[in-house]
């Protein structure tokens, strides 16, 4: 017990998370303020959980406890508020450093100028995360934690990146309706090291959209590189602390996905960039502190062999003769400087697979709405048993096993809900129909209402017999009586606009007469 504990403390120390939360343009009108009220993406709940206890939950895990949480300033307000109410126990071992930037929802940062300006608030290698990053139980930060401690302490990498599976829709068009899908994106890898060689960029398509021009240096140095078009970028990328002083340099570049993770991929095998960014990207340390990060890690030493060798490692009649051949062939992470292996300066790879789990990113309105119905193919629904909420579940109401309901909402007598989720201090009213839906909190479904295939934003009022069939609405929209919409993002300025457009309609009407009486006197 001792010993765990000593190792616990020893990790807390090991790495800074560094948490991005942004405004979530791309979840419009989700994410659009309700009046002043701001809706942060990182708290739109999926499968009734905010979003951002996801990533949190998988933080805490892996034994770190630093978090660096940013956030856009005009966002600060609502996100304290959580971070001291919610966060603080739910995830009381992390200590959580909430920081704001100057941005507004038409005109975004790029990660890298935030990692540049918050950079003296990092002091150790960090692992750098999305807000809208959702794990399957199977993977765990650690394999890509462990990943990058054993390879920075035997090899000299500096990163690691995670992509994964892209989960594409059962039906071709079944995301056009929600707006783009996103596009994996091709890159070069080694499968054997697990090592990124090269990442298709916006500039690269430009410049030639047609093929992908690599260098001979690098096909020389990895003659068996894969090429792949079928991942998708997860945005995590664990980081040695010394490429956020490298960063600083590159001032030019804004995105750290299309710009700066490409181009720290080309160090490893390009000649000019390792003498010119070597000494800074990896500057000879003490590499006793980097082999007590190595004793937290899980990965096998034959890993250890592919990564340096390309080969497989030797057969040995046992196991345990196997780790001593293995250990008299690697270096020591103790061993005097003049006798260590010079820093490769390798990008590390990470590959989730889709079978071994379902990840993905909240990133768009399908993906959204996927995530939660995926949700619910890991629970069943049953009654609630207490009085009290049972009380607001008629008898007569029907709800699927595959469905969520919220805590405090109410269903009414022959209300049908099926394959949804539904928030919390929801009112679903009589002869309802609800299909395949995401319903947020405080919304009210008046009787007959038809929902299918939709996302109900906070507050979201549906009026008796309307239909709403994979429509997605803003907090505090309000549906009309007898409306229908079809594939429609109803946004609050919309139906406002058409409330003033018709009170000047009134108006005109009410003058009218008046302009033909003075004309007939």
């Amino acid at each position: 017990m001792d010993f765990d504990e000593s190792s616990t403390s020893r990790v807390i120390q090991e790495f800074h998370a560094v948490l991005l939360a942004g405004f979530g343009n791309e979840l419009l009108p989700l994410t659009s303020n309700n009046g002043d009220e701001p809706c942060p993406k990182a708290l739109l709940p999926i499968a009734n959980r905010p979003m951002l206890e996801y990533p949190l939950a998988w933080v805490e895990q892996s034994g770190i406890r630093d978090v660096l949480l940013i956030c856009p300033a005009p966002h600060r307000s609502v996100m304290s508020n959580y971070i001291q109410s919610d966060a603080s126990s739910s995830f009381p071992s992390l200590r959580i450093d909430l920081q704001t930037y100057d941005e507004s929802q038409d005109l975004s940062v790029g990660t890298c100028a935030i990692l540049r300006h918050f950079s003296q608030r990092i002091q150790h290698d960090f692992v750098l995360l999305p807000c809208d990053f959702i794990h399957p139980p199977s993977f765990e930060l650690s394999q890509v934690l462990n990943k990058f401690r054993t390879e920075t302490t035997y090899d000299g990498s500096i990163a690691t990146a995670c992509f994964y599976e892209a989960h594409l829709p059962e039906k071709a068009g079944g995301a056009d309706e929600w707006g783009i899908f996103p596009a994996p994106v091709p890159i070069l890898w080694d499968e054997r090291t697990g090592t990124l060689l090269y990442v298709d960029t916006p500039d690269d398509v430009d410049h030639n959209g047609e093929e992908i021009e690599l260098r001979m240096s690098l096909l020389s140095k990895y003659p068996r590189a894969r090429l792949s078009a079928s991942l998708l970028d997860s945005h995590i990328y664990v980081c040695r602390r010394h490429v956020l002083d490298v960063l600083q340099q590159k001032a030019r570049f804004d995105s750290i996905r299309e710009e700066f993770i490409p181009w720290l991929c080309k160090p490893q095998y390009q000649r000019i960039k390792q003498e010119k960014y070597g000494a800074v990207l990896s500057p000879i340390t003490n590499a006793s502190s980097q082999g007590l990060a190595l004793k937290h890690s899980t990965v096998h030493l034959e890993d250890l062999y592919l990564t340096k060798h390309h080969t497989e490692p030797p057969s040995s009649p046992s196991d345990t003769q196997n780790e001593e051949t293995l250990r008299s062939i690697m270096p020591s992470p103790v061993q005097d400087q003049e006798e260590a292996v010079p820093a490769s300066l390798r990008v590390g790879l990470v590959v989730h697979r889709d079978v071994d789990g379902h990840a993905a990113r909240a990133n768009n309105l399908y993906a959204y709405l996927e995530l939660n119905r995926h949700f619910l193919t890991q629970t069943t629904y049953t009654l609630p048993t207490d009085p009290e909420s049972r009380a607001l579940m008629d008898q007569k109401a029907q709800v699927s096993s595959d469905s969520m309901i919220g805590r405090s909402t109410r269903v009414e007598e022959r209300a049908s809900i099926k394959r949804s989720v539904v928030g919390k201090h929801c009112v679903i009213g009589k002869m309802a129909k609800i299909v395949g839906c995401v319903i947020l909190d405080h919304c009210v479904i008046a009787d007959g209402a038809k929902l299918e295939g939709s996302i109900l934003g906070k507050n979201t009022k549906v009026g008796p017999k309307a239909e709403l069939i994979r429509c997605v609405t803003q907090s505090g929209y309000e549906v009309g009586a007898g409306e229908t919409y079809r594939n429609e993002k109803l946004e609050t300025s919309d139906w406002t606009a058409a409330a003033q457009s018709s009170e000047e309609g009134d108006e005109e009407e009410d003058e009218e007469p008046s302009a033909d009486e003075s004309s007939s006197e």
